[in-house]
C-alpha cells in the first residue's frame, strides 16, 4: 500500500511516448535471448546424451542402464559435435541482438569450445587411474549415490551397469597401454594406492565369504525398499551377484592387470615437463585452470609472496594466544598437541562430522546478514566412504541433484585421525560447504533463465577462488569462535599460496616429490599425511592447484574496488550477488560484471 499511495502523491507529468523503433528492438532482443536460451539448451542435451553418467548425476533417468564410452573415438565425437554447435550459433545469432545476460552466455559459449579446442591435443596426457581417482572407484560412487532404485526396471539397469563395467575397465586398460608405448607413464606414486582401492572393491559377498560387498549391500538395501514380490526381489538380487562375479570382477582384473604390467614402466615422480610436448600441455593447463594468462614464473612469485603475507599473519595469532617459540614450533604444536585431536576412533569421526555440521549450521544462521539469495538445495556433511579413502581428497563437495532430490554434500576424508586438525575443522566446512561452494554451486543450478551448461558448468579459479574467499568471510560473518579457528582458517589460506609455488615448481621448475615436501611442511601446519597426497595430487592434476588463490585475489580485489568506489554505498549483501548472480564465469568477465553492479549503484 505504501507504494501505491506513493504514486498517487507524485506531480502528474505529461506521458513520453516510446518510439516505435525502440519498442521493436526491445521485443527482437527479447526473442533473440529466448531463441538462444532454447539453442544452448539443446545443445546441452545433445552432448549430455553421449554421457550417460553425467545424465544419472543430475538426476534423470536417460540412459540410465549404460556407462560412459571411454574410448577416444568417443572424445573426438564429443569435440566434433560442440565444433559444429559452436558453427551454427554463430550464423544465428548476432551478440549486438542480444540482452545482457544473453550476451554474456554467447560469450561464455565460445569460450568453452574455444579452449576445449585448444586443449584437446593433450588429452593422451592425461591419466584415466591417479591417487586423484579412477573408474575403479568412480563406478562405485556412481552406483552408491546417483542411481536410485524406484522400480524394477531401475534394479535392472543397475545390473546392466554392473555388467557393463567391464567394457569401461577394458577401455581404460587400452589407455593406459596406448599412453605408455607413447612414453606417457603416471608416476610411481600412483600405482599402489590404485590397486589397493580396486582391490577394496572386491572385498565380501559374492567375491568372498564375508558379509556383502559394498555394492551388494547398496543394491539389497535399495531392491529391499522396493514394493515387489519377493520372488522377484530374491531374483534381482541373485542377478546382481552374477554380475559382480561374472563381467564386473572380470573388469576389475583386467585394470589391476593393466597396473601391474605398466607400474615398472614408471621412472620415478616427475613434473609434466617429463611428457611430450609437456611444456606446452602445462602453459595451456595453467590457463585453463585460472582463466588468464598468468606465466609459471608470474604464479611462482605470486606464491612466494602470499606464503610471506600469510606468515605474518599467523604470526600474529601465534602471539595472540602466548605461544613464545618460533612459527615451525608452533606448527609442531599445532600437529601434536592431543588436545587440538580427534580420537582415532569412530567416536572421533563422529565428533569431527558433528563439528562440521554444527559450522556449517552457525554459517547459515549469519548468511542473510551477508546474502540477498541463499540457496534452496540442503546441505549434508558425509565422511568418505572405507574404500575410497586411499584415492580420495581431503574434503570436497558434490553438487545437488538437478531435480533437487538429492542434497549437496560436503565431503571429508577421515582415514587416519591422528592427522585430523581440530582448529581445521571450521575453515574446511566454510569453504566446501557454507558461505563456501554450496552458496554458489548450489544457487548457480538454481539460477533462471541461464542455459543448461552454465548451471552445471564452472571455471576453477571462479568456483574455488569462491571456495577461499569465503574461509575470509567466514571470519566477518562470526564463524571462528576462537584464535585457533582463525589460525586454522589461515593454515588453510597458506595451504592455497603454497600450490602456487609448489604447482609451478613441480610441472615448470622440475622440483621433486621430496623437495616439494619439504617445502610445504616448512610452510604450513598441515599434517604429514595431508602433504604427501596433496603433493600427489599436484604432480597428477598439472595447473588445477593454481586456481584457488588466484580466484580468491581477483574477488578480493574486486570486493575492494566496490568498497573505495561505493563507500557508503557499499552493501555486502550486493556485492555478493553481483559475484554470484551469473554463475561461474572467468575472471575477465567477473570483472565486467563486478563493475557493471559498480556504475548501477552510483
Amino acid at each position: 500500500m505504501r507504494f501505491a499511495v506513493a504514486l498517487m502523491l507524485m506531480p502528474v507529468l505529461p506521458l513520453v511516448a516510446v518510439p516505435a523503433p525502440a519498442i521493436a528492438q526491445a521485443a527482437t532482443t527479447t526473442a533473440q535471448d529466448e531463441a538462444l536460451l532454447g539453442f544452448l539448451d539443446r545443445a546441452f542435451d545433445e552432448r549430455l546424451a553421449l554421457q550417460p553418467e553425467s545424465q544419472t548425476q543430475l538426476g534423470l533417468k536417460t540412459g540410465y542402464d549404460r556407462l560412459d564410452d571411454y574410448t577416444d573415438a568417443a572424445a573426438v565425437r564429443e569435440q566434433e559435435l560442440l565444433e559444429r554447435q559452436l558453427k551454427d550459433m554463430r550464423a544465428r545469432f548476432r551478440p549486438e541482438q542480444l540482452g545482457p545476460s544473453a550476451r554474456v552466455s554467447y560469450r561464455l559459449f565460445e569460450y568453452d569450445v574455444e579452449r576445449r579446442r585448444e586443449s584437446f591435443r593433450f588429452r593422451k596426457l592425461r591419466f584415466p587411474v591417479t591417487t586423484n581417482g579412477s573408474p575403479a572407484g568412480d563406478i562405485p560412487v556412481l552406483l552408491i549415490n546417483n542411481h536410485k532404485v524406484d522400480s524394477v526396471g531401475d534394479a535392472e539397469a543397475y545390473i546392466a551397469r554392473l555388467r557393463d563395467t567391464d567394457r569401461v575397465m577394458r577401455e581404460v586398460a587400452a589407455t593406459m597401454r596406448e599412453q605408455a608405448a607413447a612414453g606417457a607413464v603416471p608416476n610411481k606414486v600412483n600405482f599402489a594406492p590404485a590397486r589397493t582401492d580396486a582391490k577394496k572393491i572386491l572385498v565380501g559377498a559374492p567375491f568372498d565369504s564375508g558379509p556383502d560387498s559394498t555394492l551388494l549391500a547398496d543394491f539389497r538395501k535399495k531392491v529391499g525398499a522396493l514394493d515387489a514380490p519377493d520372488a522377484v526381489k530374491t531374483k534381482l538380487i541373485a542377478d546382481a551377484s552374477a554380475a559382480l562375479m561374472g563381467p564386473f570382477r572380470h573388469g576389475y582384473d583386467v585394470l589391476i592387470a593393466a597396473i601391474d604390467e605398466i607400474e615398472p614402466q614408471s621412472k620415478g615422480n616427475f613434473g609434466v615437463w617429463s611428457l611430450p610436448d609437456g611444456d606446452a600441455y602445462y602453459a595451456d593447463r595453467l590457463k585453463g585452470s585460472t582463466t588468464t594468462d598468468l606465466t609459471a614464473d608470474q604464479i611462482h612469485d605470486l606464491g612466494l609472496k602470499q606464503v610471506a603475507a600469510i606468515r605474518e599473519e599467523m604470526e600474529a595469532i601465534k602471539r595472540e594466544v602466548g605461544f613464545t617459540g618460533t612459527l615451525e614450533q608452533f606448527f609442531d604444536h599445532i600437529r601434536t598437541d592431543p588436545k587440538l585431536k580427534y580420537p582415532n576412533t569412530e567416536v572421533g569421526r563422529e565428533a569431527y562430522l558433528a563439528d562440521a555440521r554444527a559450522v556449517i549450521a552457525s554459517a547459515m544462521a549469519a548468511a542473510p546478514r551477508y546474502f540477498s539469495v541463499l540457496p534452496k538445495a540442503a546441505l549434508e556433511v558425509r565422511a568418505v566412504e572405507k574404500w575410497r579413502e586411499a584415492t580420495a581428497s581431503t574434503a570436497f563437495y558434490n553438487p545437488p541433484s538437478a531435480d533437487g532430490s538429492r542434497p549437496g554434500i560436503y565431503y571429508v576424508n577421515l582415514v587416519d585421525m591422528n592427522q585430523t586438525q581440530k582448529v581445521q575443522v571450521a575453515a574446511i566446512a566454510a569453504h566446501e560447504g557454507a558461505p563456501g561452494h554450496h552458496f554458489q554451486i548450489a544457487r548457480q543450478q538454481e539460477l533462471a533463465g541461464i542455459p543448461k551448461f552454465r548451471k552445471f558448468g564452472g571455471y576453477g579459479a571462479y568456483v574455488e577462488g569462491w571456495g577461499l574467499y569465503s574461509e575470509r568471510l567466514a571470519n566477518e560473518m562470526g564463524v571462528y569462535k576462537d584464535p585457533y579457528d582463525r589460525f586454522g582458517m589461515l593454515s588453510l589460506q597458506v595451504w592455497r599460496a603454497i600450490r602456487l609455488v609448489l604447482d609451478t615448481g613441480i610441472h615448470s621448475k622440475r622440483w621433486t616429490r621430496e623437495q616439494a615436501i619439504a617445502y610445504f611442511r616448512a610452510n604450513s601446519s598441515v599434517a604429514d599425511t595431508d602433504i604427501a597426497r596433496e603433493v600427489d595430487r599436484y604432480f597428477n592434476w598439472p595447473g588445477q592447484a593454481t586456481s584457488y588463490m588466484v580466484g580468491q585475489l581477483r574477488i578480493a580485489e574486486l570486493r575492494a574496488r566496490a568498497e573505495r568506489e561505493l563507500g557508503p554505498r557499499f552493501d555486502i549483501r550486493d556485492f555478493h550477488e553481483a559475484v554470484l548472480g551469473e554463475g561461474a564465469l572467468p575472471l575477465n568477465i567477473l570483472d565486467e560484471q563486478v563493475a557493471a553492479y559498480i556504475a548501477s549503484k552510483r
